[in-house]
């Protein structure tokens, strides 16, 4: 093990393997299903969604059974309480349909994760609905190629820096690599630790409400997953040459 860089944690959602795409899918529906009833734009559909999922992730959590939550409660109120019983049947269905979707990999993900973890320890840090995270986790077949498996309630620096202190790391040798800037990156920044940013194609909009670390000198930026061992050794040199932290 490099003693630079100690740990490397992976997000999993939109990292790993693909989940945005379904909540998309999810909210298109949705969408089809109001149309029967009220103006999609004029009842500012799509906004009045996200505000009630926004507002009761303090509630649910993040995941689908929060999502599909807030979509009945939205169907409720767009729809002044008019929505019939058959629709918000099939908004549950949605999210039953969600929960059982296979889990499908991203090109390279595999690969490039078994290069990492040859030369550091890595750890899955994801967070979202237990159950669910588990059973994706359980059925990627990645499991074994972790040393830890976190499932969290929220991705923030009290989050990170609990984790670093039962991993027992200094922030400044763990590197954390996800799609997410708000949920991956800014927090690990921001202990003094290093991010690796894989955008994906979809981001929910909760994710984009993040602070602007273009140009942080503990940033790196890749366009997929085989990018990845490489930027990692492009961080473990730079770590190696950087001050040794207090």
């Amino acid at each position: 093990m490099d003693t630079a860089i100690e740990m490397v944690g992976f997000d999993a959602d939109d990292t790993l393997w693909r989940s945005e795409d379904y909540f998309h899918a999810a909210q298109d529906e949705f969408e089809q299903i109001l149309a029967r009833h009220v103006d999609l734009a004029d009842a500012r559909v799509r906004e009045r969604l996200y505000a009630v999922e926004r507002g009761n992730i303090a509630v649910f959590g993040y995941g689908v059974k929060g999502m599909a939550l807030s979509m009945v409660e939205a169907a409720v109120d767009i729809t002044g309480g008019s929505i019939p019983a058959r629709d918000l049947h099939r908004i549950v269905q949605i999210a039953k349909d969600m929960l059982r979707h296979p889990v499908e990999l991203l090109p390279g993900v595999r690969e490039a994760v078994e290069a990492v973890a040859a030369e550091h320890a890595v750890v899955l840090i994801t967070k979202g609905d237990l159950f669910h995270q588990e059973a994706k986790v359980r059925d990627s077949g990645m499991a074994t190629l972790f040393r830890r498996i976190e499932i969290v309630s929220e991705k923030d620096i009290a989050t990170y820096a609990r984790l670093m202190e039962e991993f027992g790391i200094r922030a400044d040798r763990f590197v954390m690599i996800g799609n997410s800037m708000r949920s991956d990156i800014v927090p690990v920044l921001r202990l003094g630790g290093w991010g690796v940013h894989v955008p994906y194609h979809l981001t929910w909009a909760h994710e984009n409400d993040a602070e602007d670390v273009v140009g942080h000198p503990r940033l790196r930026q890749v366009a997929s997953a085989g990018d990845l061992p490489a930027a990692l050794r492009d961080i473990v040199a730079s770590a190696a040459a950087a001050p040794v932290a207090p």
